[in-house]
Parts: C-alpha cells; structure tokens; sequence
C-alpha cells in the first residue's frame, strides 16, 4: 500500500511539472509591445528575466513595434502571435480584423501625458485649442487620447490637431524642434525630459480617462482555437510577472532601467505612479469598457456601440497563476 501511495504521489509530482522539466523544450511565443517607452510593459522583461514565464514551459521572442497601428498589422500577418496594445486598438474587431482581445492588461491611463517642450509658450490646457500635437501611429490610444482631452474642454474630437510622427522618437524630434507643439506620450519620457530640463508635463490623461481599459493583451482568433493552451499558460506567466513587479519594486525597477535607459529616479516616481493600474487577473472592468465603447461612436471609430462578444473573450478570466 506505501509503494502504491507512493508512486500515485510521483506520478502526480511529474505530471504537474511535466512542462517546465529541464529535459523538455519549452514552446515559443512571438511576443510584441505596441512602443518601447512604456514602463507597464516591463513586466513582459521583468518575467522573462526572472523565468516566470520558463516556469509556465514557455520561450519568449519579444519585439517592439512603432505604436498600436504596426502592432495590430504584424498580429494580422502572423509575424507575431500575441501583442500588448493600447484599449482602443479592440475596435479593429469589429472592423474585420482576426485580432481578439483576451485580457485587460491595465485601467486608466496614468501612464500617458501631454508632453511639450521646456521653453513652450502653451502654459495651460486651454492654450492647446488649435494646437498641433504627435502620436506614434492613427487610431492609437494616444490619439484617442487627445480627442478625449479635446471634447472634454468642449472643442469637439478636433479642436486640437493630431498628426502620426511613426514613433516616439519622431514625436520627441519633432517637438524638440518645435515643429509641432508638443505631443502625447509616455509619463516616464515626460518625467525623464523635465529631470534633463528639456520638457515638462502640462497635464496627465488620466484626468480625462478615470475609468478606462488603456492596455489589452490580445491574439488572434485562429490561434485562440488553435492554441487555446498556449494562451492560457503565456497569461499566466504574464499576470504572475504583475504580482512579482508589485511585490519587487526595487529588483523589477532594477530591470526596468536597463529597457528603457531611465534614471533610478525617474523610474522610482513612474512605479508609484502606475503600478496600480496593471491587473491582477485581466478581468476587463464594466465602467472602462463602457467609456472605450462610447468613445468608439463619439469619435467617429465605429456607428454603434459593440458588444463584449464583438470586442473580447472571456475565456480565460480571471487569470489564476
């Protein structure tokens, strides 16, 4: 009776750790940010650094792409299997596109502000009427963004001009050298251009998104059927490297300097800012969600409000590591 309790247990043991066993190799994942500046995606570097995702049997091929635009292309082309990308980018669904959205990766949009020059003679909100300012790529959440700034001090989705740079690099250039008038971008790059004098912050976008789905893990719905389980175990790593960065601050910063060649600093005032709006289990929140699908018919995106079913699964939720 004790060898048979005895092996029933191995068998057990070897089976829960059949997929990370050090003689198995562990399934590849294609994986991209939607841009290269943001730090809620270091979670994405802080888990594979520190092998939660190996633990999970998988092997990450991550890249960046120039804004949500190129990252929904590359999903649609198959050069990528899975992508984090701004909440808007979910409209495309309905639109035709295979892409599916199959988590809610982050709330409001503390990550995103309206970044100008340091010498910029706008001093105020009410000073960007008619003002000209970048994002990556069109139909990105910073675009949304600006339109939602713009009809909330009601001038309509256009009273300030919106133009695609290609990324943030061009956007940073082209404000640099005043060619635009400023732009909308990452709170870290804000904060590192103030601490280098060469920019400042005029006003955060989570003031006019308090209730919002700003990041989405999404997939395609080919490699949702095809790959349910691989899917299901990348979400699982992804939201086991959340629960690691909010516990670690100082060894996830750590990595986080070195993606994005940040000051301890800056990095230090960017994770108590933002860490609270990464997810612990990518359940999409109903208040966010209605916000983006009003957003969708207010700014001309798509003629109705669409349904959950049009937008996102639920299949995996809540995520459970």
């Amino acid at each position: 009776m004790k060898r048979r309790t005895s092996l029933l247990a191995f068998a057990a043991l070897f089976a829960a750790t059949a997929l990370v066993a050090p003689g198995h190799a562990a399934d590849k994942i294609r994986v991209a940010k939607a841009i290269d500046v943001l730090w809620v995606y270091t979670a994405l570097d802080v888990g594979v650094e520190e092998g939660i995702f190996a633990k999970y049997g998988l092997d990450l091929d991550v890249s960046v792409m120039p804004g949500d635009a190129k990252l929904q292309q590359a999903l649609i082309a198959d050069s990528i299997d899975i992508g984090l990308a701004g909440g808007p980018s979910m409209a495309l669904s309905v639109k035709g596109s295979p892409a599916m959205a199959v988590a809610q990766y982050a709330g409001p949009p503390r990550n995103f502000s309206v970044i100008l020059v340091a010498d910029s003679p706008i001093k105020t909100v009410a000073d960007l009427k008619g003002k000209t300012l970048a994002t990556a790529t069109s139909g990105s959440l910073p675009e949304w963004l600006i339109k939602r700034v713009s009809i909330a001090e009601g001038w309509g989705p256009t009273g300030i001009k919106t133009t695609a740079s290609g990324g943030f690099e061009a956007s940073l250039a082209a404000t640099l050298n005043h060619s635009i008038d400023g732009f909308m971008g990452a709170t870290e790059a804000g904060l590192l251009l103030e601490e280098q004098k060469r920019g400042r912050i005029l006003t955060g976008a989570e003031k006019y998104a308090p209730h919002f789905v700003s990041q989405v893990i999404t997939t395609r719905q080919p490699y949702i059927k095809e790959h349910p389980e691989l899917v299901d175990r990348f979400l699982k790593g992804m939201f086991a490297s959340i629960a690691y960065v909010k516990a670690n601050k100082e060894k996830s910063s750590a990595i986080a300097q070195r993606v994005l060649n940040q000051s301890p600093t800056v990095l230090s005032k960017v994770y108590d800012a933002e860490v609270g709006m990464l997810s612990d289990d990518g359940s999409f929140d109903p208040d966010g969600m209605n916000v983006l699908k009003d957003s969708f018919v207010d700014l001309g995106t798509l003629p109705e409000r669409p349904s959950d079913k049009q937008l996102f699964t639920t299949q995996f939720l809540p995520v459970k590591p």
